[in-house]
Formats: structure tokens, C-alpha cells, sequence
């Protein structure tokens, strides 16, 4: 997925392919603006965002930061994003927190509790490293419970981690029958062809 320079709306790979096949990428999909082509413009319409007090905004400033190699700058605008409630600051805060950066030190309470607020907004990828978390300190049942959520919002890692516990005996074979359909029903929601096309391309890209 990725997100538009002008209205920083998101768009995932599926509707991008689809976008180009309808000869739509000269402008955005969403807002029908042109779409930016200059750094200072892009940069622009963030920091107007930033200005309104946008938790989005901040997050794509942070993205900027991030890739500027801004750690503290970054995590600040990350905070600040995720004290009005965005989720993919939360999940970032909760990795860095998590594997440790320049400047921060590794603080697992302040990770799960960043995980733990994304999940609580429905992130899937959230959900399954608070149950690796929880795993980590021995809380299997909490583990389990984070892996069956994020099976049923369509995680394949998460569904693999309740068959693991299926075949050690710590979940039974209702919960994993449970975590199957959840995952599948996800599955088949969330599918389209230029979604599975867009995977195929992708997945033909990574290994060349």
C-alpha cells in the first residue's frame, strides 16, 4: 500500500494496479487533484496537515523524518500522531520500542502498550507481536487470544502460531477450527483479482 502525496489518502496495492489499468494515475483516485511531483510540494500539503492538527499528517511527517534518518524528531512526531489516535503510529512506536534505535533504548512495557492500543483500533500486525509479547513472558493464554484475533482479521502469522499451539496441546482444536474459518472468511473478504494480481507481481519482484 502507499499513501497519496495530495489528500494522503491511503491506497492499497490492489487498487493501485487498478488505478493504472484505468489510466487514472495522472491524478488521484480519491480527490481527483493532480498529483505533486516536487519534494516542496509533497512536503507542503503534510505540513498543512501537521498545522491542523491532523494525527495522519503527523504520521507521514514522521514517515519524512524516518527516511531523513531524524530518529528523535521522528519518534516525536510519531508520539504526537499517536496521542490523537493513529494506529500505524502506535504499531511503529510499539516496533521501536520493541527491537530498540539510535537514541531509545528497548522498553517492552511501553511496546506492548503501543501494540496493544493499535490492535485496540483493529491492526492486525499489532495484534500479533502483542501476543509474541505476551508469549515472551510466558502468558500463553493471552498470546492465544491476541493470535485468534489477528487470524480472524486475515494474518497468516497469526494463524500459523494457533496451529503451533493446536499441535503442542495449549489451544484446542475448537479454537483452531475457530482461527481457520476467521482467517479464510478474511481472506475471502478481503480478495480481488487486482488485489491477487497486485500480490503475484509483487511476490515475482522480491524474488528477482
Amino acid at each position: 500500500s502507499s499513501w497519496q502525496p495530495c489528500c494522503l489518502s491511503v491506497l492499497c496495492d490492489g487498487c493501485i494496479l487498478a488505478a493504472k489499468k484505468r489510466g487514472m494515475m495522472s491524478c488521484c483516485p480519491f480527490c481527483r487533484a493532480p498529483m505533486p511531483k516536487e519534494v516542496e510540494a509533497i512536503v507542503a500539503t503534510i505540513e498543512k496537515r501537521v498545522d491542523a492538527g491532523d494525527p495522519w499528517g503527523m504520521y507521514a511527517r514522521a514517515a519524512e523524518y524516518d527516511r531523513a534518518k531524524d530518529s528523535a524528531r521522528a519518534i516525536e512526531m510519531y508520539e504526537r500522531s499517536a496521542e490523537l489516535g493513529e494506529k500505524r503510529a502506535h504499531y511503529i512506536l510499539g516496533c521501536i520500542y520493541s527491537d530498540g534505535t539510535d537514541g531509545v533504548e528497548v522498553d517492552q512495557d511501553k511496546a506492548i502498550r503501543h501494540f496493544e492500543a493499535a490492535a485496540m483500533e483493529g491492526h492486525a500486525q499489532s495484534r500479533f507481536y502483542a501476543g509474541q509479547l505476551a508469549e515472551e513472558e510466558d502468558l500463553l493464554d493471552i498470546a492465544l487470544q491476541h493470535w485468534l484475533i489477528a487470524a480472524s482479521l486475515g494474518l497468516k502469522e497469526a494463524l500459523d502460531e494457533v496451529k503451533k499451539m493446536f499441535m503442542r496441546n495449549l489451544a484446542t482444536k475448537a479454537e483452531y477450527e475457530k482461527a481457520l474459518r476467521g482467517y479464510h472468511d478474511a481472506a475471502k473478504e478481503m480478495s480481488s483479482r487486482d488485489r491477487d494480481e497486485a500480490a503475484k507481481r509483487n511476490e515475482a519482484t522480491e524474488k528477482n
